[in-house]
């Protein structure tokens, strides 16, 4: 995926979740990541997140960051 549209998507989910509790918040952008993406999707989200994190808003890139991890736990 074009890096642009990942780090839209990802600030999108942030911005649903925004309204609750940081720590849900968090935990939310990071579920829907790992419920509702592509394994492809993730791993292209991983692989920019080791690049470059300009784009991501505070949420996103915390929400992503936990997916990331959640995701090489289980791998």
């Amino acid at each position: 995926m074009k890096r642009q549209d990942i780090v839209r998507m990802t600030n999108q989910i942030a911005d649903f979740h925004r309204p609750y509790p940081r720590e849900e918040a968090v935990a939310g952008v990071a579920q829907h990541i790992i419920d509702f993406w592509d394994p492809r999707m993730r791993a292209d989200l991983a692989t920019q997140l080791a690049e470059d994190e300009a784009g991501f808003d505070e949420l996103a890139l915390a929400g992503a960051k936990r997916a990331a991890q959640k995701q090489a736990a289980h791998a």
